[in-house]
């Protein structure tokens, strides 16, 4: 039997992400659309909660993640951000981008499956490093 992993965001990023994926689609950035369909998805079937109640654990939005490809045992860390906020540089990636939109809903511990421009990549989360939630920062 298979275990069924529960995602979830804060009600606050489901109302955010909703207005996000619709400017996209209103401003006919056609590029983005496949991206929006899979974030616009893991918002549908993630359980949403009051940010106080989200798991400590979890990947939200601006949250500083640090994961391992299972495939090649690269360790990484981003903070998930909105597009604006994005600057790679600084390890911050757009919830537009694959990997940011496979990250957001799991937790530590969780194995994450996405199909990137290059080929399948398989990651595990290993720690959060900083969750806005978690410290308290509500209002971001």
């Amino acid at each position: 039997m298979t275990k069924v992993l529960t995602i979830y965001t804060t009600e606050i990023d489901r109302q955010r992400l909703g207005h996000l994926i619709q400017r996209v689609r209103n401003q006919g950035e056609r590029e983005n659309f496949s991206y929006i369909n899979n974030l616009e998805e893991k918002l549908e079937y993630a359980e949403a909660v009051a940010p106080e109640q989200i798991p400590p654990d979890v990947v939200t939005m601006r949250s500083k993640v640090s994961f391992k490809d299972l495939d090649t045992n690269e360790v990484s860390t981003y903070s998930i951000v909105f597009p604006t906020e994005a600057d790679y540089d600084s390890g911050k990636i757009s919830i537009l981008a694959p990997l940011a939109t496979a990250l957001l809903g799991y937790k530590c511990g969780d194995t994450v499956e996405f199909q990137a421009p290059s080929r399948l990549r398989r990651l595990k989360i290993e720690k959060i490093l900083y969750q806005p939630e978690a410290s308290g920062d509500l209002d971001l």
